[in-house]
C-alpha cells in the first residue's frame, strides 16, 4: 500500500508533505507488524449442513466393513482402536459419502481417509496412466508420509501406490504411471505436468482427497486444484481433510463437495491436552544465539524453526561447530538430501533438525517432545501446524518460543488467534529455569561432522552383461545364443542394439513384473 501511496503525495505540491510523512512513519508502530499478518483476524466459513443424517461413529475398527486384510493389517502395525476422528468418519467414508474432516496434526486423519479409499478401491484394477483414487498433498514430506503410512494397507489388499512430487524424477514417475497404479498421491504441481506430458489422465479417479486443503490455499495451489478436480470423476466422493479451516477454501468445499458428512475432532483454535505452551523472553539476539544452542544440544531430539533457508544454513554450521550434531532442513535442498536428513533425524544419528516451515507439516517423527520457534511464525496456523510435530498421538510434548522485546505484541496477538494462553517467563541463557523446561545445557564445544551415506551404483553389472550380446549381434549369424531374443535379429542394426541395451531393466524377461 504505501508505493502506491507515494506518488500521490509527491504530486502534491506543498514540499513540507513528504518531509511529514517520513516523520510519522516510525509512530505508526503497527504497521510493520500488521503487514506481516495475512489477515487481521483468520475467521472460519460456516461449515454446510448435512442433509442426509451421518451413520453414527464406531470403537473399534472389527465393527466396520472392511477387507479382512486391513484388519489384519491395522493389528500388525498395533492400531488397535479407531481415533475418534477415524471412528466417526469411517462408517460414512466407506459407505461413498462426501467428507469434510477437520482433525488437529497427530489426530489419525490420514488413516481416516486412507483405509476408506483403499477399501473402496480393492478388487480393482487400474489402466496404464489411468489411476482409481488421488490423493492431492501440498508438500513432498506430506506425500511422502502419507505414502509411507498407507503402503502396508495397500499392499494388504493388493493395490499399487505410487507417488509424483516435485524434485524427482519425472520419467520415473511417469514410468510408475504407465505401469498402471490404483492409489496416486500427488503435488499438485507435478501432477499437472504429467498430464500436460500425456503420462497421466484423472478421468478414472473414482475417489478424490485433499488433505491440508488450507494450506495449499495458502500456498496459491487453488487454482490447480480446482482445474484437477475438474478432470476427475464428477460422480465421485470427495473426502477434504484438514487441521484448519477457514474462508480460503469456503469456495472449494462449497462448488465440489456434495452434501457431506461434517466432522470436526476439535476447533482450528485450540490447543492439545498433551501440549505444553512456553513463551520466552530473551533480552536480545546475542543471547537468543546462545539460548539456541544449550537447547540444541539437549540430551533428546529437537527440532528448530527458523524463517529463512539462509539462517537454518548458518545455525546448523554453528551448531556442528559447537559440538551439536544437527542438519538442516528445508526447499534449497534437493528431496533425496531431504529425505536422508529426515532418516538421519528419525533414526537419532541427527540429534537437533534445523528447519523453516516446509517441516511444519507432513512430517511424523516418534517420541519427539519439544519443538522450538528460534523465529516466530507468521501466523497462528503456522504456530498449530509447528507444534503438531510434537504431542502426536497422545503423546505428551512441548512448544517454546523464544521472542525478542520487539516480537511481544505481535506474539501476543499470535497466541490470541491460536487460542492459546502460554506459560511466559523472562530467561537469560544461564538459567537454570531454561535447563528444566528444555533440557538445555553447554555443548560439548567439539566440532562434529554428519557423514553422507554412500549409495552403490548398481549400473555397472547391467551394462557389462549387455556388452556380449552386442559383439554377438555383430557376428552376423542370426542364429545367434546372446542375451535376450534381440541378438538374433539383424535388421535394427546399431540403433536397435543401443535400444535395447540403453533400458537393460525393462526387457521381455520379466522387467515389469520386477518394477513393482
Amino acid at each position: 500500500m504505501t508505493r502506491s501511496e507515494r506518488p500521490a503525495r509527491a504530486a502534491r505540491p506543498a514540499g513540507k508533505r513528504p518531509v511529514n510523512s517520513r516523520a510519522k512513519a516510525p509512530a505508526k508502530g503497527s504497521a510493520r507488524p500488521a503487514a506481516r499478518r495475512p489477515a487481521a483476524r483468520p475467521q472460519e466459513f460456516t461449515l454446510p449442513e448435512t442433509l442426509t443424517p451421518a451413520l453414527p461413529a464406531v470403537e473399534a475398527f472389527d465393527e466396520l466393513d472392511m477387507p479382512a486384510g486391513l484388519l489384519k493389517t491395522l493389528t500388525a502395525q498395533g492400531v488397535t482402536t479407531p481415533f475418534p476422528i477415524q471412528g466417526a468418519t469411517l462408517p460414512n467414508s466407506l459407505a461413498g459419502r462426501d467428507i469434510l474432516g477437520r482433525g488437529r496434526t497427530g489426530s489419525g486423519k490420514t488413516l481416516a481417509f486412507g483405509l476408506a479409499l483403499l477399501a473402496r478401491t480393492a478388487g480393482r484394477r487400474a489402466e496404464p496412466r489411468a489411476p482409481l483414487a488421488l490423493v492431492l498433498v501440498p508438500t513432498r514430506e506430506l506425500a511422502q508420509q502419507v505414502t509411507d503410512a498407507l503402503t502396508p494397507y495397500a499392499t494388504a489388499v493388493n493395490l499399487k501406490l505410487t507417488t509424483v512430487v516435485g524434485g524427482l524424477s519425472i520419467s520415473k514417475q511417469a514410468g510408475s504411471l504407465r505401469r498402471g497404479a490404483e492409489v496416486l498421491v500427488a503435488t499438485p504441481g507435478r501432477l499437472k505436468d504429467l498430464i500436460e506430458r500425456g503420462d497421466c489422465r484423472l478421468d478414472q479417479v473414482s475417489i478424490t482427497v485433499l488433505d491440508e486443503a488450507d494450506q495449499m490455499a495458502d500456498m496459491g495451489f487453488m487454482p490447480q486444484v480446482t482445474a484437477l478436480l475438474k478432470q476427475v470423476e464428477p460422480d465421485g466422493q470427495r473426502m477434504l481433510f484438514s487441521a484448519t479451516l477457514d474462508k480460503n477454501i469456503d469456495r472449494l468445499v462449497r462448488q465440489y463437495l456434495t452434501d457431506p458428512v461434517v466432522h470436526s475432532v476439535d476447533p482450528s483454535q485450540g490447543a492439545v491436552t498433551t501440549m505444553e505452551h512456553h513463551v520466552l523472553y530473551v533480552l536480545d539476539e546475542t543471547d537468543k544465539k546462545e539460548v539456541t544452542t544449550r537447547i540444541a544440544a539437549r540430551d533428546g531430539r529437537v527440532l528448530l524453526f527458523l524463517d529463512t533457508k539462509r539462517s537454518v544454513d548458518r545455525l546448523v554450521k554453528r551448531l556442528l561447530a559447537s559440538g551439536v550434531r544437527a542438519s538442516g532442513l528445508h526447499g534449497g535442498r534437493s528431496q533425496p538430501q531431504r529425505n536422508r536428513t529426515l532418516e538421519q533425524f528419525k533414526t537419532g544419528l541427527v540429534t537437533c533438525l534445523v528447519a523453516t516451515n516446509v517441516a511444519a507439516r507432513g512430517i511424523h517423527v516418534d517420541d519427539l517432545d519439544l519443538v522450538v520457534n528460534v523465529d516466530p511464525p507468521v501466523d497462528h496456523k503456522d504456530y498449530l501446524h509447528r507444534g503438531g510435530r510434537t504431542a502426536r498421538a497422545g503423546e505428551s510434548g512441548s512448544v517454546v518460543t523464544l521472542v525478542l522485546p520487539e516480537q511481544r505484541r505481535e506474539m501476543t496477538r499470535l497466541m490470541s488467534d491460536a487460542g492459546i494462553a502460554p506459560r511466559s517467563a523472562r530467561i537469560k541463557s544461564t538459567d537454570e529455569e531454561l535447563a528444566a523446561l528444555t533440557g538445555a545445557r553447554v555443548p560439548s564445544g567439539v566440532a562434529v561432522t554428519i557423514e553422507v551415506p554412500q549409495q552403490p551404483v548398481q549400473a555397472k553389472p547391467k551394462t557389462r552383461a549387455s556388452r556380449p550380446a552386442r559383439k554377438n549381434t555383430g557376428g552376423g549369424s542370426g542364429g545367434g545364443s546372446g542375451a535376450g531374443g534381440g541378438a538374433a535379429r539383424l535388421g535394427g542394426a546399431s540403433r536397435g542394439s543401443r535400444g535395447r541395451r540403453g533400458r537393460p531393466d525393462r526387457g521381455a524377461e520379466g522387467g515389469r513384473r520386477t518394477a513393482a
